[in-house]
């Protein structure tokens, strides 16, 4: 059954014109209970239908029954006349920044939107294709906060330790295009399967690279795809030895020392950085690693291979994780290690935001 239109807008611009406070009041309580009526999607929005002339709007639900409630609750009629012409402005215009397409004009309705440096996230989204049986991939959600916030539809994701294809799969469905790379054919092939069933109703392109990523010439790469540059990379390496990838002495997890590690990890950002417009932006995902009893500041060394490489850093956010498969059914005896040792159970892991400056 079709539900009966609001008139929104309309509504809104002759509350605008009342002259009393109450009337307001009545004309926005009355608005309320109409779009409260109203069925959301799986994305929580409702789509209100067109007002005259204009185009369906899709809102978040959430979002503008909070913004009703506040004209409503105003004390004073300039009060409630100055929130319904906001509302007005944010439902019929879109103020954009460089980096995103987020509407800065509705910037409440993104609230699942993380701004704070510690993300504490629960259960990773295994919707889709996406997997946790390949070891060492991060959670979806990393990619899917860092592809909101800094790239727009239909711009390049570069992922440079691509693994089971996380990036690519979150490309896909917010609509940007993604190029990975990933050293094991054995592992691409399957990759590149799972990330064409993934839906793709933006029609986006990826593409997927064998080859590694500290040697190969990303930008010929990229060339010979018809890529000029991209506007956001995405690096997630082995944690250097903690989790034994492959038999590929190419292999990040496979190198003999920590200054081999950094040295290889370099070499993959001054790569990245050859490819990466102007003053765009780059992030790390890493963590720490206990070696000889001694806490190695893994993620702290990448960060400074980044700034010596043409990056400034913009932000550090700290992400929690769980039970990983290395500790799984390991938690007791971990905590044991940690009173006997005199050290802490790592439960977190890094994402270091970096700028491209010159």
């Amino acid at each position: 059954m079709k539900q009966p239109s609001i008139a929104l807008l309309d509504r809104l611009q002759a509350a605008a014109k009342l002259r009393s406070l109450a009337s307001v009041r009545e004309q926005i309580d009355s608005l309320f209970q109409s779009v409260q009526r109203k069925r959301s999607n799986a994305q929580g929005e409702v789509v209100i239908e067109a007002d005259a002339g204009r185009l369906p709007l899709h809102i978040n639900k959430t979002y503008v029954l909070a913004e009703l409630a506040q004209i409503s609750e105003s004390h004073t009629l300039p009060r409630a006349q100055y929130y319904i012409r906001r509302l007005i402005k944010a439902l019929t215009e879109t103020k954009t920044g460089k980096l995103n397409d987020l509407n800065l004009h509705r910037w409440k309705e993104y609230s699942d939107i993380l701004t704070d440096s510690l993300w504490l996230l629960g259960k990773r989204d295994r919707s889709g294709e996406h997997t946790a049986e390949y070891w060492g991939n991060f959670v979806p959600q990393i990619p899917n906060q860092l592809l909101r916030r800094f790239t727009k539809k239909g711009e390049w994701v570069l992922d440079t330790f691509l693994g089971s294809g996380t990036t690519l799969i979150e490309c896909k469905r917010l609509g940007r295009n993604g190029v990975g790379i990933e050293l094991q054919s054995t592992v691409a092939r399957a990759t590149t399967s799972r990330i064409e069933k993934e839906a793709n109703p933006f029609h986006v392109q990826t593409n997927v690279i064998v080859g590694d990523s500290s040697a190969i010439n990303i930008k010929q790469q990229l060339k010979e795809l018809q890529i000029p540059s991209v506007q956001f990379a995405l690096l997630h390496p082995p944690y250097w030895d903690i989790i034994k990838f492959s038999d590929n002495p190419h292999d990040l997890s496979n190198t003999g020392s920590l200054q081999e590690f950094l040295q290889t990890f370099g070499k993959v950002v001054k790569n990245v950085h050859a490819v990466l417009d102007a003053e765009r932006y780059m992030a790390i995902v890493i963590s720490d690693k206990y070696c000889g009893g001694e806490w190695v500041p893994l993620g702290f060394y990448t960060m400074q291979e980044a700034l010596r490489h043409g990056f400034k850093l913009k932000s550090i956010i700290v992400k929690n994780f769980e039970t990983t498969k290395a500790k799984r059914s390991q938690e007791e005896l971990w905590r044991y290690r940690a009173l006997v040792g005199g050290l802490y159970v790592f439960k977190h892991e890094y994402i270091f935001l970096m700028q491209k400056t010159k």
